[in-house]
């Protein structure tokens, strides 16, 4: 067997060292990757890009409105989004109860004698996606936006503002980790699935006014930065919000909660107002702090309560609900308890000052 020269050796380990270095340079390049399939645009973001890359290999919201149109899919992932994006001016069809497959669904639209719908067909899928304009559905007069396939929102930026209301989502609906700038709004909308708001940031301003959740509602380590309303809203199965932060007021009442209502370690800096709620299932509030108003005058509760080691600042603020005797008669708030804390650390930070001085002293 005869064997290659070194020259040829080294000229092989040249081109293999080249390929390795070539590939390597070319992945890490900033470029937008499109996907073959032609019935969904597909945007993906790939490589080492920075905020002047980004800018550059923007996705236009025209185009992706345009693709909507012709009743294909979206898919953007890791990209910017620049323009508005309104839903009002997709395609409308008849409305036919076996569009939405769903009994509950059709009948409320129905119901409002809504003769034609809008609609996309396919997945509509922003994660990771920086929007720099305004993601509205604009339904001012009755009507609805019906989305056949899949929404992911998934760690997606909204720069301004955000309004998903009469907005009809078919299939599972995930909006965990978003940050919304300003309004997010779901008014009336409705989700046949499960709908994960699992640490979303909320801006100015929430809304989900007459909302339904079909399936689970995740809210759980959600933040509220402005007014959030849940006012009339139907929870069917499970609405989570443990741990969730509401810091401004707050507004549940006329809620319907069919199964459990998961409000532990919540927080609520502001008021707070469940009124004329009714709760089919558990109520838990353990180790929920309220920190003003918490208003429950003419809550219903069907299953258990729990208020274990809840925290109300304010006993005399509270009212529509038999609170723990401990709490009624004033125990120690969240205040006083980070006083005495405080007052615990100076005084041990002054016994081990005066321990040092007394030794140097010697």
């Amino acid at each position: 067997m005869r064997l290659m020269p070194p020259s040829a050796w080294f000229v092989s380990l040249l081109c293999v060292v080249i390929w390795i270095v070539g590939s390597g340079m070319s992945w890490g390049v900033c470029r937008v990757e499109e996907g073959t399939d032609p019935r969904v645009m597909v945007r993906e973001l790939k490589g080492t890009c920075g905020d002047e890359d980004r800018r550059a290999l923007a996705v236009s919201a025209d185009d992706v409105l345009t693709t909507l149109q012709q009743g294909r899919g979206v898919v953007l992932k890791g990209v910017t989004l620049a323009g508005d994006l309104p839903l009002d001016r997709l395609r409308l069809q008849p409305f036919d109860p076996g569009l939405v497959r769903h009994a509950a669904i059709a009948e409320r639209i129905e119901a409002e004698r809504v003769s034609a719908v809008h609609v996309i067909d396919g997945p509509f899928i922003l994660e990771d996606v920086e929007v720099q304009g305004i993601l509205a559905t604009n339904l001012i007069e009755p009507g609805y936006v019906v989305v056949r396939g899949p929404v992911s929102l998934r760690g997606s930026t909204i720069r301004q503002s955000m309004d998903f209301s009469r907005m009809v989502f078919l299939d599972r609906a995930d909006f965990s980790g978003m940050h919304i700038g300003h309004e997010g709004f779901f008014i009336r909308a409705m989700f046949a699935r499960d709908a994960d708001f699992t640490g979303t940031s909320f801006g100015t301003h929430s809304r989900f006014h007459q909302a339904r959740f079909l399936g689970k509602a995740a809210f759980t380590g959600a933040r509220f930065h402005g007014l959030a309303e849940f006012l009339e809203v139907s929870f069917r199965e499970d609405a989570e919000f443990a741990r969730a932060r509401f810091l401004q007021g707050t507004g549940f009442s006329g809620s319907r909660f069919h199964k459990t209502l998961d409000l532990s370690g919540a927080r609520f800096e502001r008021e707070v107002y469940f009124r004329f709620t009714e709760y089919q299932g558990d109520a838990d509030f353990h180790r929920a702090l309220f920190r003003n108003t918490a208003d429950f005058t003419e809550a219903r509760f069907r299953g258990a309560v729990d208020f274990r080691e809840a925290v109300f600042e304010y006993p005399h603020l509270v009212s529509g609900v038999d609170l723990p005797d401990d709490v009624r008669e004033g125990g120690t708030n969240v205040r006083d308890r980070d006083f005495l804390l405080l007052f615990f650390v100076l005084a041990l930070l002054g016994l081990v000052l005066l321990a040092v001085w007394k030794k140097k002293a010697r």
